[in-house]
Parts: C-alpha cells; structure tokens; sequence
C-alpha cells in the first residue's frame, strides 16, 4: 500500500480548479466522482512513464449514487482528449457493458492502434442488477493484457438516493469478480489503479464498489502518479496460453480458467499489493476485528469516541484486519490474523459475506486455535449491529464495549455509553415533527401539469422525477423499475375491473429502455395510454442529455411504427410545430387542454401515447443564465389585497413559488422571485390578483450603502482545533438552494489554507425541493479525520439554512447542548404540503422547541436570512452565503475570509454575489440594526391591527372605503354584539368576538367589481409593486370581466385576457361607482354570485345573533368554530361557489352540534 498522506508540504499558492486532472504532485482537491476521472487519466500517465501506448474508454448510464460521473467526464472532456481516453456515455447499463467488453477485444485483430485499453464502465446498484448478463459474459471473457477493466459499482446502503437497497458484494461472488472497497477518496484513485493493475494480471474484470461516503465526499489527495507501487507477485500458476481475453474462446473454457486460475491470482495479487493489511497491530493480539469500506471508518471514529488511541489498541492486545478485497477471501490471511485471538469481530453493513467466509475459514481450526466470530448477532442470537437501513461509529462503540467489556472498560467508554442512553431517551420525549420536507418538483416543473390525471382515472409511476408525483395526492400510485414502466399493468389488466390506466415514463427512460414496454403493451393490446414525459433532459439526476437524437416527431413516428395508432402531443408552445413533421394522425394541442385530451385517451381501445412536451424547469433556468435560452422579461405579481388566498393557483400550478403572505387581511400569496421559473401557469387560477411585470427587475434595496455601513469589519477570534481533533460542521437546508455550495467552499477554503478536511453531500433525490445535510470536518491531519459524516453529538457548528431539515432527527442527533452552537434561518420556508393545503400553518414554536430542546437557548443564534439577503440583494438563493458571512463574523468558522472569497472566486459561480452576500451577512452579525435599517428604509409598512379594538377599527376604515359609514356602523354592531355576548356570558374565555371581527368583514368587503377595481387604484398596489421592482416595466392585469370574458373551450369558465396598463384609469373611474352597489341600478348586482354574497351577510348577523343569545361558557368553543366557518368561503366566481358548499356543509353539521347541546341545556334547565 501506498504511504499515508501526512508527511507532505504542498505549496499552494497557485490553486486551480483544473489541478484535479492536471496536477501530478502535491495535494489536489476532489470529489469521489472526481477521482474516478482522475484514476483514468493517471492510468494513461503511468502507462507512459511505463511505455505503453494505451488508450481509455469509459461508458456506462447514470443514476444515484453516481448521477454526477458522466457530467465530470464531460467537464474533463479536453483532458480527457490529450489522455487519449474515450468516453462513450451508454444508452443503457447492459449495452454499456457489452461496449467495455469489445474494448478488451481491441488488440484481437492485428488492427489495433494502441498496445491495450483499460476500461471503466459505471452504474448505479440497480443499474448493475439489470446487467448482470451482460457483465456475466463480457467478465469470463476477460481482460486484455494491456488493458483491463473496472466495474464501478454505486452502492446505496441507506436507500436514501435510490428505490432499492443496493450492497452487491454478494453479486461479485456470485459472479466470481474480484471486489475492491475503497474507504476514502484517496483510496478510490489507489483501488482503482490497483483494480486496473489486477485486472491486467488476473486476466478478470474488477469490481470498485462505490458508495455515498466516497461518491458524495470531498478531500483532498495526493497527486504523485507514482505513489501506488504495483508489486506483480512472482508465485502465481498461470495456464500455457495465460488467463486474459483471447479471441476465439470457447466459453466452455471460460468457468474452469476463473476458478483455477483467475481467482488464486486475484488473491495473490492483493497479498503482493497489502491491499488486505492490518491497520492496526499489537505485539500480544487478543482481540481481533475485521472490518471493510466505510464500515473501517465508523471502527477507527469508534475507537475515538471511546478514546482508545493506537497506543491503548496496541497495550489491549486489539488489533484490525482492513479487507479492502471482501471477494474472493484470502483465506491464508485470514488464518494468519486470527492466530493466537480470543474473538473476531466481524464490522461490515448489510450482508454477512465477511463474517460468512472468516467462520468457514476458521472452521477446521481446533477448538484451542479457532477464536470465537462474533458478527451480526451474538453468541445469544441477540443483532449487535444493525443491518438495516445502516450503522453509524455508535452502533459500533455499543457493540464493541460490550465485547471487550471482560477484559476492559474505562471512564471515557462509560460516559459515551451512557450519553448515548440518554439521547435516545430524550428524543423519545421529544415534541413531534407535523410536518416533513420531501422532495418535490421543482418551481415551473413541466410535471406540476403533465402528471395530472382527469378525475376517476389514475397513473402509474417510473423511474424519473415525475415518480415524486407518487407523494403528492393526485392520483399517481405505485412504480416500477427503470425501463419496465407500463408492464406490470399487462399483469393486472386481465384480473381487475379498471379498464385502463396512464403511465408516466420519462424521455430518458423511453430512450433507455422503456421503448419495449410500449411494444409489450401493443402486443398485449392493452388499453392503457403511455404518458411520454419530454422534458429534454435527465432531470433526475442532473441535467444531463439523452444518449443520442429524440424528439417529439421522433418518439411519434417510433411509437406508432410500433403499432400505437393514437399518439397525441401536448406542449406549452404548440406552434412551434408543424403537423407534418410527426407520425400521421397526430394531434398537437396545449397543455390548457391536457384533461380533454387524457379523456379522449383514456376511451381509446388499446394502447395510445401522450408526449408531453415542455423543458424541464431547472434545465430552462441553467440555458438562461448560460445565454442558451432567451430569459422571458415577463415577471408575475401578485396584488394581495385582491387576492383572496383560495389556493386556486397552487392547485393549478402546483408550483413552490407561489408562497403564502401572512397580511393585515390574513393569509394571501405572493410569487418568490428568485425562485420563480417562468411557467405561469399559477395565472391560470381563477383570480383578478395577477398581474405581469413585462421588464420590471426584482428591487435589491443593498444596492444603496448608507455611509456608516462602508467601513472595515474586523476579524473575528475564529474558533482552534485541538490537536489531534476536528471541527464539525454541519450545513443544512432545501434541495436547489444552494446548501452544497456552503460545504465546496469551506472544504476549497481549507484546502488553500492547507488543512486537512473531509465532507460529504446527503441529497438524492432531496436535490428536488427535499432536506439536504452537508458533513464536514476539518483538522490538522488527514490522519484525525475517520468517518466522513458527524456521529451523536459530534458538531461543533450546525449552519441551518432551513429550521425545518435543522429540527430533523437526523439533525437533531448531531447536535450537543455541550459542544454545538447553532446559526438557524428562522424564514418559515413552506414544504410541499401547502400545495395542497392552502390553510397548512408553518410549525414554527415546533421547529424551535425541538432544537432548542437539544442545544439549549443559549447556543441558537436567530436571524431571517432569506428575508434580508431577498431585500438586501434582490435574490433569496443568496441567503444561504449571507448565514455564511454571518457565521463566520460570528467566530464560527475556523478558515479565513481571504481564503472564503477565494474559494468563492474560484468556483466561478455568481461571484459578485457570493461576495456581496458574505459580506452582508458578516455586517449584520457585527452591526444588525445598521443593516435592519437598510433593509426597512422606506419598506411603506401598511397597518398589523394588534389588539381586537385596533382590528375593529381597521376594519372600519376599510369599510368606510368600501362602502361608506353606515355600512362601517352595521359592522361595528354585529361585532359588538357578540363582543358583549362573550364579555358577559363566555365566563372569561375569548376568541369569538375576533372571529367575529374578522369573518363579518370578510363578508362584508366582498371583491365585486367596484372593489377590485378599488384595491388596484387606491395606491397601495402601486406602492408594493415599488417596494417590489426597481422599474415596473410595462404592465399586464390578468381579469375575466362580466360580459367581455367569453367561455374557456376546454372548461367551460370565463377565461382571463391580459388588459394593459391602460385599464387602471377605467378601474379607476368603475371604482368611484362604488355607490350603485346594492341598488336597482348596479349592473353586477344581478348575478347569481352577487345575490348569494349579500345573502350571506344577513345569515351571518341571524347566525350571530342567534350565538349571542344561546352562548355559554360549555358552548363558547363551538360559537367560534361556527362564527369562522366563512373563511372558508375564498376565491372568485366558481372556485367561490365550490368552497360555499364546503362552508355550508360545516355550518350545518356545527349548526345541528349546536342545537343538540341546546336541547339538551333547556332539558336539564
């Protein structure tokens, strides 16, 4: 094995971000996905100095844990080129695998231009499940002389990035493939130049099995090509013609060559190489463990959390066996290390391949000579390490103290056991979580719309962003595997009474694979519809492209040569197409039409296609800033006094930039600028409130510095690092935020600064909307660094850019009342629930006592960074670099700001803004009233009522404009009715009065005609939109007016038109006509709405009246539910109509309640 990577210095004066495949000494910043690329190229470099002429190929598919691999391939492309290295992204995993295995036949033919071709193919766990035939065959062929080939395997033990557990060492088994783990990133680039080297003597392919720990990590590396040594073992038996690839073969030879051969020579080689080595050793071994992969880093931070350094392991007799090749087992190792033990203990997640072949080796042993193996479960059956979902450093303190117990115990091991005992009873007792931050589509998702489905119909779900739609309650169950979407239901349609059913699948999936199950289904005759999601990118995992040319017209003219005779097209910009270029017959209407259409599919005998067409949001948003995409000029506002928070264009858009507004009137909506992607489909809803800001730029108020904010901050005490520690942090926050961002730039600052530092990115599938937590650690040495992620109570710093992942249990459990301060954005960022629960409130006093609960009062530092980075630099993504800023000004942070804002210059990435944040955020730790001062200059705050007198008399204000004074005074009566009632009868209790308050207005100021055209003209909606935009452009009010709105085609509704500005001064002038209201002489008092709306006043002062008289102190709480039943009553036109009946059904149900208690009050009276 090669040295550790202390005992280095590394000038790092001229960092580059192109050091990770250009440096060939000293240390280089890396990822694991990274080292992967950089392994290749410093195979061909090696090959070089070695004089080989050798060339690389690389080809596999994407997908979680290593989504991002074909992206830095991509990133690499020019080094890539000059390392005469090909990379060839596969259309699907198998075919993949076959294209790797004609590499190893390059130099078959006498026409080969290079000596070899190593090669690496890659795929996530399941990806390697489905092409198990094809690694089968190309694996028993072999490998090249001068070539080889690496199977990188992306293994997900949590299942927290995948649909399926993946830990596939028994596969390599099974497969007879040797398997290397590596447990750090440095170790990915030794292992894989180890496997390449294997793979060329054994004659066999190599496994690299991968997992989160080292994909997701960050660390730095050394980058000498020489530092891995290949010893070539000398006592190996090799058949005449040798072992590797050989055209022909007769694949008969194949097995016996394997077994013979190929395996003893895997074994040897490892031998040779001290790729299995003992880590850990002692003069008199007594206790012995065997641990592999990450399981070795959750040992060795075990061993710290139990304060058991080197020297106490080596005085204990305790001693470790790192098997960095689980398969095949090195048996004659495996004797040599068990010699003279009392027990083994077996450290390995999920399965027991380990501890299976450590007792099989042992077994023959004599009784006096074979040590006890204690692995998953103890000597009672008892599981000591947990197999599901994985385990952590503490699980292995627990089970390690209780084995060593007998012969050792100490103060430091008693306390970890026993800190560990009470936070597992104190997050028993913890106050529950309502709420979860699951990952959901993006903002302008194209399947916000497309996974919509007509009533009585359903959808089934795939592999791909639109299988979050199986979260959401919108009539999408159930999933398959990638590329079998649509098949399982060829298996239900035979036994069931639903004579159809829709399936999602996405274009990268159709293109995948999912193109057979559309030729099952038409074989089968199916009467489904195949929902073909054309969003021009595998958004899933990144982004990327698909494989080769697709398009609509081509999907179209596939499908049908397949048999599909009903193919329709629905797209946001359907006149981009001409009819012509698609399949015959096909239909092409807008997305407005999507339900019209689904119903006419879903009556189509057989199998029909729907390509949904419209580009993926995020992809959308990255063409824009990149200049590939024109950016729409076109922002959307909304008037909240108009609006009346029904959540109608939540429903329609299902969009996550659509926020709710707490006002002085309640809660309203509002758009999210900086996360808005232009869909517009929130319009859509049924309300005037809309309007578009065509050129109008959202206001950044930090653009004026007052003079006294212009001076130099000083330098905080940042905080040490105890020698041989580390310092923990732990970043989280929302999917898409840039929470990532924070750890690559505290990880690159100590980089420059020459700090040993580890992280690691927990997202998956949270990347879309969902939590996401970032680990890091940094340290003098790379040597005190173990796990990668933070164990019980282990941060130092907890950075929370969103309360809600920060008062997770996962969080939670990092956090120590001892040890952990914590920097949390108290902005209420609302999850995916509100979609569909307009009225859901944020649990803020929860979020808070459950963190407080852990970190004590004390150490929580408050501030509503979204709020003031939104303000201050027009962008609330920057709020997560201004906590930053903040943290670091705060003395949090242990590396410079100089080496901060290099970081942030080397990254490339909206630089000026990353700055600017930071240094908003430091000054708002140093001086926060001077910066709250900037922020609520000239904010035109309107009133916030606080008493129920100040609420009544706002109240009467707005009435008084409504209508006038006398319509002010009927309001005044009612509420003093009941304000009397409650003072003389409710025995103290309060809260009716204020409903009343509140709903008698609601009521009362119903938006008619004359009112909407009051709140856009009475200048308070110009003062927002001036608080809002630095210039309000030209501007474009979405209405649906009586007599001039002409019914939707497709839902029968009055369908907005956008009026010009030009408007405003008729509404102006309809808004001074407020008098004819309620008389024979106004026009839109004759609708059926505006007589139900002036019919509900006058129940509501009978129903009123009624509580007044009858109320009591048994019935109090049940007045009040009653008086609030009309905020139920929101919106406009038929989305009002469908929430009166909701609120008319309660008001009978609490109404019979009431009648009953009363009855029964008169009975006993």
């Amino acid at each position: 094995m090669p040295p550790p990577i202390e005992g280095f210095s590394v000038p790092l004066d001229d960092i580059s971000l192109d050091d990770k495949y250009a440096r060939r000494d000293g240390k280089v910043y890396m990822t694991g996905n990274q080292a992967l690329v950089r392994a290749a190229l410093m195979q061909r470099w090696r090959d070089e100095a070695s004089g080989l002429n050798t060339a690389g190929f690389i080809s596999g598919y994407r997908g979680s844990p290593l989504h991002n691999v074909d992206k830095e391939l991509w990133r690499a492309d020019q080094a890539l080129d000059r390392s005469h290295i090909h990379f060839l992204p596969g259309v699907n995993e198998d075919l993949a695998a076959t294209a790797i295995w004609g590499s190893q036949q390059a130099n078959s033919f006498g026409d080969a231009d290079y000596d070899g071709v190593y090669a690496m193919w890659y795929g996530k766990g399941p990806g390697f499940d489905r092409s198990v035939d094809a690694i089968r065959h190309a694996h028993m062929a072999g490998s090249s002389r001068h070539g080889g080939v690496l199977a990188v395997v992306g293994d997900d033990h949590p299942m927290k990035e995948s649909a399926s557990p993946a830990a596939h060492e028994l596969l390599f088994a099974d497969l007879m493939m040797p398997v290397l783990f590596p447990a750090n990133v440095q170790e990915v680039i030794d292992y894989a130049l180890y496997g390449w080297a294997l793979s060329r003597f054994a004659g066999t392919w190599v496994g690299l099995k991968m997992i989160p720990d080292t994909i997701a990590a960050t660390t730095s590396v050394l980058g000498e090509t020489d530092r891995v040594r290949i010893a070539t073992p000398t006592e190996c038996s090799f058949p005449r013609d040798g072992v590797n690839l050989r055209v022909p073969d007769h694949y008969r030879h194949q097995e016996a060559r394997t077994r013979h051969f190929k395996i003893p020579a895997a074994i040897a080689f490892a031998k040779a190489n001290g790729i299995n080595r003992v880590t850990h050793a002692s003069p008199n071994p007594r206790y012995g463990i065997v641990a592999t992969g990450k399981a070795w880093t959750d040992l060795c931070q075990a061993f710290r959390e139990m304060a058991l350094d080197e020297d106490q392991l080596r005085a204990l007799g305790i001693t470790v066996l790192k098997l960095g090749m689980p398969y095949p087992v090195d048996e004659s190792a495996i004797r040599e290390f068990a010699a003279g033990l009392e027990e083994i203990l077996i450290v390995e997640e999920k399965h027991r391949l380990t501890e299976t072949n450590v007792k099989d080796v042992l077994y023959a042993l004599p009784d006096d000579r074979r040590p006890r193996v204690i692995g998953r479960f103890d000597e009672s059956g008892q599981m000591i390490l947990p197999d599901w979902p994985e385990f952590t450093p503490d699980d292995v303190v627990r089970a390690l103290a209780g084995r060593i117990a007998h012969f050792h115990s100490s103060e430091p091991i008693r306390a970890r056991l026993d800190f560990l005992r009470m936070r597992k009873e104190r997050a028993a007792q913890r106050e529950l979580l309502d709420i979860e931050r699951l990952p959901f589509f993006c903002s302008g998702c194209p399947h916000n719309t497309s996974t919509q489905v007509p009533e009585g119909s359903r959808a089934h779900g795939g592999i791909g962003c639109h299988m979050l739609a199986t979260f959401m309650d919108r009539g999408n169950i159930t999933h398959t595997h990638m590329g079998g979407e649509g098949a399982n239901w060829l298996g239900q349609a035979p036994f069931v009474k639903t004579k159809h059913v829709f399936q999602n699948i996405g274009d990268g999936t159709y293109f995948h694979s999912g193109q057979l199950a559309v030729r099952a289904a038409v074989a089968a005759d199916a009467n489904m519809t195949f929902k073909i999601l054309f969003n021009d990118a595998i958004a899933m995992t990144g982004g990327q492209p698909v494989e080769g040319t697709l398009s609509p017209q081509i999907i179209s003219r596939q499908v049908y040569d397949e048999g599909v005779r009903r193919i329709a097209v629905v797209s946001d910009e359907p006149e981009k197409y001409k009819s012509g270029d698609f399949a015959s017959e096909v239909t092409i209407d807008h997305r407005r039409s999507l339900d019209r259409v689904q119903r006419e599919l879903r009556e189509y005998p057989g199998t029909s296609v729907l390509i949904y067409d419209q580009t993926c949001a995020a992809e959308k948003r990255r063409k824009r800033k990149s200049g590939r995409m024109i950016d729409p000029p076109r922002r959307l506002f909304v008037n909240d006094l108009v609006c009346e928070g029904c959540g109608d264009c939540n429903a329609k858009s299902n969009c996550l930039s659509v926020l709710p507004l707490e006002t002085e009137f309640g809660r309203k909506r509002y758009i999210d600028q900086s996360q808005c992607n232009k869909d517009y489909s929130c319009v859509e809803g049924f309300c005037p409130s809309f309007v578009s800001v065509v050129g109008g730029l959202p206001r950044k108020t930090g653009a004026v510095t007052p003079p006294n904010m212009s001076s130099a901050l000083p330098e905080p005490d940042r905080p040490e690092i105890a020698k041989s520690g580390t310092y923990n942090i732990m970043v989280t926050g929302v999917g898409g935020t840039g929470v990532v961002t924070i750890t690559a730039l505290l990880t690159m600052a100590a980089h420059i600064e020459g700090m040993a530092f580890s992280s690691i990115d927990q997202t998956g599938i949270s990347q879309k909307g969902g939590s996401v937590v970032s680990h890091l650690r940094l340290a003098g040495r790379q040597h005190d660094i173990n796990s990668v992620r933070l164990n019980e109570g282990a941060a130092d710093l907890v950075i929370g850019c969103d309360n809600v992942t920060t008062a997770g249990d996962g969080t939670l459990s990092v956090i120590s009342s001892e040890r952990t301060k914590v920097l949390l954005n108290t902005y209420e960022q609302i999850t995916g629930d509100f979609v569909e629960n307009p009225d859901q409130a944020f649990p803020a006093a929860t979020v808070w006592s459950r963190i407080e609960s852990v970190a004590g009062r004390d150490a929580i530092t408050a501030v509503d960074a979204t709020r003031l980075a939104t303000r201050l630099l027009g962008d609330s993504i920057a709020a997560n670099m201004f906590l930053l800023g903040y943290a670091y000004q705060s003395g949090m942070i242990p590396v410079t700001a100089s080496a901060i804002e290099k970081a942030i210059e080397l990254n490339g990435v909206a630089v000026e803004l990353n700055k600017n944040a930071f240094q908003w955020g430091r000054r708002t730790a140093y001086a926060p009233e001077a910066v709250e001062a900037v922020v609520s200059f000239d904010s035109g705050a309107r009133d916030d009522p606080k008493t129920l007198e100040d609420l009544i008399v706002h109240r009467e204000k707005e009435l008084t404009a409504y209508q006038n004074s006398a319509y002010a005074e009927r309001y005044r009566n009612l509420v003093e009715r009941a304000r009397n009632a409650e003072a003389n009868k409710a025995g103290g209790l309060s809260g009716l009065a204020d409903a009343v308050a509140r709903n008698a207005y609601q009521l009362m100021a119903y938006k008619d005609e004359y009112e909407v055209a009051r709140l856009y003209t009475d200048g308070r909606f110009q003062a927002e939109l001036i608080k809002s935009f630095e210039d309000s452009g030209v501007l474009e009010i979405h209405l649906a007016p009586p007599w001039l709105a002409r019914p939707d085609l497709e839902t029968g509704v009055p369908a907005k038109r956008a009026y010009g500005s030009w408007i405003l001064p008729v509404l102006r002038q309809l808004a001074k006509l407020k008098g004819l209201r309620n008389t024979p002489f106004d026009p839109f008092g004759y609708s059926d709405e505006r007589k139900a709306e002036r019919q509900l006043i006058v129940d509501y002062e009978n129903t009123i009246e009624r509580l007044s008289q009858g109320l009591s102190t048994e019935n109090h709480g049940l007045a009040v539910e009653i008086a609030s039943v009309p905020k139920m009553i929101r919106g406009y036109g038929h989305v009002k109509a469908r929430n009166l009946k909701g609120a008319e059904a309660k008001q009978r149900e609490l109404r019979a309640i009431w009648e009953r208690q009363s009855s029964r009050s008169r009975n006993v009276a």
